[in-house]
């Protein structure tokens, strides 16, 4: 059954994700397997809360494996995934829930990003709901033992070519992605037309001071480290120019910018819509500031063909220059904040930031961050 919300007062279908798709079509063949039974449709509940009813496409069985698939939805938003078949590869073994992916995933041959060199490009998102769907199964039916479980996707190893995946270390086909398990309708009017009406209530409800996080693992951060309150805040997406421009013509006094440093450090090269089909140049701002810090040539070749922005913080460490090549970096985010928010119409609006990686935390934050995060926190508490 289809989902749906409601934006910019439009009835719009959700999708689901790759993820979502590995993990139903998984729970179906784990629950065929133990059953002896077919499986026509599987409920899952997905990490954002929202029941899914997938429709179970081509199982086949043997005594030993199940395979079935489930057709990706994107939703009203289609991309390039959008209608292919991801499927699973199910079987008992002794304990343990193994995870790998067939023909059509993906394979990293990078360091830095979110699975080891070798292994499978299934991210951990996708990899807790593939195991907790297939443990949930085994508890249903009393089964003690363990899974083995192979998602494959036919189509993936054409349509990762035309993805972001070989520039990534990633290939032989797409990975299995999703934080949420639910793709939201990614229209880009529709979605700065949403970031506006989120600002205008919080500024009806009197909010002066504004956070504002890109996606999930800003909320995450800014929730779970610096212990605010995410519920009074605005998600912006890419669209960290959009949401800066209309935080200042509804008249906010304070911004306070948290995401991970896959995006904002962008904003050191004055990129304000973050989106990788608009730009990147992570790699080109490390090295540019490198370089101006006296990194060596052969650190610079490696920072321009690092994957991640953790795999330049490392070539950084192992040189010596994570903390001068960092502030550097910061000054120039800073100096673009602040011709932002304050440079068009001369009026002294605060902006401060902080960026972080998971595995580094805090790389940079502006000089006045940690009093605004203090005063937030105090407020936040008195109401």
């Amino acid at each position: 059954m289809k989902q749906y919300i409601v934006k910019n007062q439009k009835k719009l279908a959700l999708g689901y994700t790759t993820g979502s798709c590995a993990a139903g079509a998984a729970k179906a063949a784990a629950q065929a397997l133990l059953s002896g039974q077919p499986v026509r449709q599987m409920q899952l509940m997905t990490p954002k809360g929202i029941a899914l009813t997938l429709d179970i496409e081509h199982m086949t069985r043997t005594p030993e494996q199940v395979r079935c698939a489930v057709r990706k939805d994107a939703g009203d938003d289609p991309d390039i995934t959008h209608g292919i078949l991801i499927y699973a590869e199910v079987q008992k073994i002794p304990a343990g829930v193994v995870i790998d992916g067939g023909e059509g995933v993906g394979r990293v041959t990078k360091s830095g990003l979110a699975q080891p060199v070798g292994t499978a490009a299934i991210n951990p998102g996708p990899r807790e709901q593939i195991t907790r769907a297939v443990q949930d199964v085994a508890h249903k039916y009393g089964y003690t033992g363990g899974f083995s479980v192979v998602i494959s996707i036919p189509e993936g190893r054409e349509l990762g070519a035309r993805t972001f995946n070989p520039k990534l270390g990633i290939v032989g086909g797409l990975s299995v992605l999703g934080t949420s398990g639910i793709v939201e309708p990614m229209s880009e009017q529709a979605l700065i037309d949403t970031i506006h009406i989120d600002m205008d209530s919080r500024y009806a409800d009197g909010q002066r001071e504004l956070l504002l996080c890109p996606g999930n693992y800003g909320e995450d951060f800014a929730r779970d480290t610096l212990g605010l309150d995410i519920a009074r805040g605005v998600k912006c997406s890419n669209f960290i120019g959009e949401a800066l421009d209309y935080a200042v013509y509804r008249g906010f006094s304070n911004i306070l910018l948290v995401g991970h440093a896959g995006k904002l450090i962008k904003l050191a090269a004055g990129v304000f819509q973050t989106h990788s089909a608009y730009a990147d140049a992570r790699q080109e701002i490390f090295a540019a500031h490198a370089a101006l810090c006296g990194a060596s040539a052969e650190t610079v070749r490696t920072l321009m063909e690092a994957v991640t922005v953790d795999a330049c913080l490392d070539s950084l460490r192992q040189a010596g220059l994570d903390k001068p090549v960092l502030q550097s970096i910061s000054q120039k985010v800073q100096s673009h904040l602040v011709h932002r928010v304050c440079g068009k119409t001369g009026r002294q609006i605060g902006i401060e930031y902080v960026i972080f990686t998971n595995s580094y935390g805090i790389l940079m934050q502006s000089d006045g961050a940690q009093a605004c995060i203090a005063a937030r926190r105090e407020k936040e508490r008195q109401i």
